[in-house]
Parts: structure tokens; sequence; C-alpha cells
């Protein structure tokens, strides 16, 4: 039992020395008010000792944080123009070499000493923190929900295929707060409600929380809107895949675009599944095939059951991606990718793609792990 011991006890003492060492320097070093400069444009005066992540945050300017500052997810990048020290260890395994030669920094980990001016995307400006009440929470799949948030009489602003943060509660043995963000599956003009669609990843924090604690009619906050995938505005086919939750922004685009009465463009969306329990929205995705002259809807079985009753296509994804691309859609015409995934469905995905002549920088993904 010795190797076991050994490491957990190095492990803890780890963590009871960077908690002394914390509140020490806390202690010790009074910083005082400091400012942090945004992009030129804005200027928080805060207190001095915090991580730069919770400083913007207490001001009501979030950065992206999928683990909720735990350092966990590289999600928090920016650019800090001001000298703050070095890049940390825990920083590096998320930053390229030539986002650490530019200075990009993971915000939840460079602590706010003195005055500090940093770069952020100026759409970060309109990110808000929501209040929100559940109103709906409804099984899609065996593993799925559909969970539908109240805004309560506030408003969101956002572009078909952005994501939200949601704020997961301490609950059971889970002793802190924390975030996970989730692609958004509601529609752009539906303003006062957001709509998601959360796969239960066994013991993943928030979708255990939400599959197994969440209610309706609890309160919980949102922060959003968040990302940048979207639909290009150009006249290229679109080529989409997704599988599970990756339909969510998928739902939000092509409903969007119907409603918007953008139907001139060709759209193929292929969603691959298991069996037949995993699929669904398959009649209200049916229905917009029907009406949309452009639009093809292509799901697939990649593990059909006998006697399920399914005549439709089976057989990997990506497969299937590849013969439609090659026998069903025109070779005159420019194609995008749209992708929402696992890593490596996004890479096989990739794969068919370039191979067929769609240019990697054409391609455009949801990555989620």
């Amino acid at each position: 039992m010795n190797f076991l011991i050994a490491p957990i006890a190095v492990g803890v003492i780890a963590a009871v020395l960077g908690a002394v060492i914390g509140i020490v320097d806390r202690i010790v070093n009074n910083y005082g008010d400091v400012e942090i400069d945004i992009n030129g444009k804005k200027t928080l005066t805060v207190k001095g000792g915090d991580k730069l992540l919770s400083s913007l945050a207490a001001e009501g300017i979030f950065i992206p944080s999928a683990c909720g500052g735990r350092g966990s997810c590289g999600a928090c990048k920016c650019k800090v123009e001001s000298d703050v020290g070095p890049h940390l260890p825990t920083e590096i395994p998320y930053l390229t070499k030539e986002e650490i030669d530019d200075n990009v920094r993971l915000a939840c980990q460079v602590k706010v000493k003195e005055n500090i001016q940093i770069r952020i995307p100026d759409e970060l400006f309109n990110v808000k923190k929501f209040d929100t009440k559940v109103k709906s929470i409804k099984d899609v799949t065996h593993d799925i929900k559909e969970v539908v948030f109240d805004l309560q009489g506030e408003e969101i602003d956002f572009k078909a295929g952005r994501y939200v943060q949601i704020v997961v509660p301490p609950y059971g043995k889970i002793r802190g707060s924390t975030q996970r963000a989730y692609s958004m599956s509601s529609k752009p003009s539906e303003k006062g409600i957001v709509e998601l669609l959360i796969r239960l990843v066994p013991g993943g924090i928030a979708t255990t929380w939400v599959h197994n604690y969440l209610s309706e009619g609890d309160e919980v906050e949102l922060i959003g809107p968040f990302g940048d995938f979207e639909k290009r505005e150009t006249d290229a086919t679109m080529v989409c895949v997704a599988g599970g939750s990756g339909m969510a922004p998928f739902k939000s685009i092509l409903f969007d675009m119907y409603e918007k009465g953008e139907l001139d463009r060709e759209v193929w969306y292929f969603f691959g599944a298991r069996t037949t329990k995993d699929l669904f929205y398959l009649e209200e995705i049916k229905k917009l095939d029907s009406k949309w002259e452009n639009f093809h809807f292509v799901p697939a079985l990649s593990e059909p059951q006998e006697g399920a009753g399914w005549d439709g296509e089976t057989g990997l994804i990506t497969d299937v991606l590849d013969r439609y691309i090659k026998e069903k859609m025109r070779v005159d015409r420019d194609k995008e990718g749209y992708l929402c995934g696992s890593p490596g469905m996004i890479a096989a995905c990739n794969n068919v793609m370039t191979a067929n002549g769609i240019p990697l920088e054409k391609i455009y993904y949801d990555k989620f792990a």
C-alpha cells in the first residue's frame, strides 16, 4: 500500500502548502488598489492580490472558463501587455509557442499585484451573468436532458452557435462551486430563455448535478454568451456533422436560418448515433427537411439493432459523410465544414473533409471533451 500512500501524501502536503502560501501572501503583502486597463477602452479599479479572472468577474467582465478558474481547461486566455512575471508551469500545457511568445496568459493563473494592461475580444464586454429559473426539464434520450432556463425578464443577445457557462453550486460531496460550458440550442429570437442539451457523463460534476439534482423551479446562474462557432456569411455548401448533445448548436443555427428565410443556401446535416434510442428531434428536423428544399438531413446509426425498424443510413458517420460528399453533393460548389463533437470525431471528420477537397481553414468546429 506504500506505493499508493506516498503520492497521496505528497498531493495533500502540496495542497496544504499552496493554501498556506496563499494565506501568507494575502496577509503579508497588502497590494492595495490596482488598475486593470482593458483594451485601452475600460479601466477597472480592484483590490490587489486576487487572480485576474476573479477580479474581472467581480466587476462584470467575464472571460470564458469551463473549469471555473481551476486551471484545468485553458479557456481563459487573454493577452497581458504588462510584465507579470514568467509563464507558470500550470499555464504552459494550454498555450502554443506562438501564444507564449505573444504573452498570452491564463487569467485564472495570473495574480493582479500592480497596475496591468490586458487585451480581450471586444465581444466579451457584452457577456452577462443571468439569474435564471429552470422552466422545464425533459428527457430527449436515455442520457440527454433538454433544460430550458427562464431569464426572468432579462434578454440575451447572441449569434446561433454560441455557448453559455452554467454555474454549478456545491452539492452532495462536491464542496465548491464550478462552471461548465454548453452550447445553446435555442434560437437567437428566443431572447427570454436559454435552452441547453446536457448529456450525462459518468462522474461529471455538472452533468451529474443536472441529471440527479436539478429540478424545475430551481434558480441557476448562467454566464454568456461566449464562443465563435457560427455560420459564415458565404454561398458555400454547409456540410454539418454532429452526434449526441452536439445537436445543440446546429438546432440553433438551422432553425435560425429557416426563420430568417435564408433558404437558398445548400445545407447537409449528418447526425450520427449508435442505436435508435440515441436519436432525438427526428420529427422536428425531418419536418424542416420537408419544408426547406436545399436542406438535407442524414441521420445514421453505427450499431442498428434488429427489429428496431430502422431504414435509414447505417455505419460510422464518417463513412456515410465520405460517401455522400462523393456521390450526392455537387462538385462545382465550394463547401464549408461545420462540426460539433468530441476531439476524436472532429479529427476523423477533418480527415474525410480535407480528403474530399474541403480546405482545413474552411472547417469550423465546436469541440468538447
